[in-house]
């Protein structure tokens, strides 16, 4: 995982596609050069999660092999 907390507040945020439209599950990201931060867009100063370029295609290939 990469540190994301110090990048949080400079970077450019975008709602997931994939969030609901009903404004109680939207998921927020932003990229970064080395990979990808998560948060919820609901919690816009709590928690952000960040992934590395590999972790992130390595979890998002996870998900569509589920599908």
């Amino acid at each position: 995982m990469i540190r994301a907390q110090t990048n949080a507040q400079a970077s450019q945020w975008f709602k997931s596609s994939h969030s609901g439209g009903n404004a109680t599950e939207c998921v927020e990201a932003a990229r970064l050069p080395d990979g990808l931060m998560v948060r919820d867009s609901k919690a816009c100063t709590g928690p952000v999660v960040g992934f590395s370029a590999a972790a992130w295609s390595a979890f998002v290939s996870h998900l569509t092999r589920l599908d």
